[in-house]
């Protein structure tokens, strides 16, 4: 499940240990992220999260520390959303540009029933800096690894991995502003098909 590393869990000592324990935790997360992306951070409250998930009050200190901690926890578990939404159809792609321009699209659509992950990640820069760094660094380190490889096959022209995989993230992430939570217009797959040209014909008028 999403965000349910365990052993992330275990070193703050929240690990549930039942089925009910982690429906709870789940429960909660569920509830901190409707909470966070309504009000924001400081104005989100642990009583407003525990109504929203139907969880007595006392409880959520059995799997959380402090608001701080559920909300370093959730942001962990955004970012594992993300990565899980998108994770199928990068591996059902034939080749790696197939790939690239699928989970664009896929990105896309997580962002449209999850447009609170815009506000909850920009706050955490401030909240958490930590899991605001954690969130885009884990995420450009796996765009990297799968683009080396694909240089590796011969699929891409992958000189830079690392400069790439910041630049299509960035890309990624404002065409998810954009036609995500600013305006669903736009099929997310036609988008895609704009920048799946923009990568196989770069800018260059020739």
């Amino acid at each position: 499940m999403a965000g349910e590393n365990s052993a992330t869990l275990d070193e703050a000592g929240k690990a549930p240990r039942t089925d009910r324990g982690r429906k709870t935790r789940r429960a909660l997360l569920d509830a901190a992220r409707q909470e966070f992306g309504e009000n924001g951070f400081h104005a989100a409250s642990i009583s407003g999260i525990t109504r929203r998930a139907g969880v007595a009050l006392g409880s959520f200190y059995t799997y959380f520390d402090s608001k701080e901690a559920l909300f370093t926890a959730l942001v962990r578990d955004m970012s594992d959303q993300v990565r899980d939404h998108v994770a199928p159809v990068l591996r059902a792609a034939p080749d790696q540009l197939a790939a690239e321009r699928a989970g664009c699209a896929a990105f896309i659509e997580f962002v449209r029933t999850h447009k609170e992950i815009y506000r909850i990640i920009d706050e955490a820069e401030f909240v958490d800096a930590a899991s605001f760094r954690e969130h885009y660094a884990g995420t450009a380190d796996r765009i990297a690894q799968r683009l080396a490889a694909a240089g590796d096959r011969g699929e891409l022209r992958a000189d830079d991995a690392e400069v790439l995989a910041w630049a299509l993230m960035g890309m990624n992430v404002f065409l998810g502003l954009r036609f995500g939570v600013w305006g669903q217009e736009r099929d997310s797959g036609a988008v895609a098909d704009v920048v799946a040209r923009l990568l196989v014909r770069g800018l260059g008028a020739g």
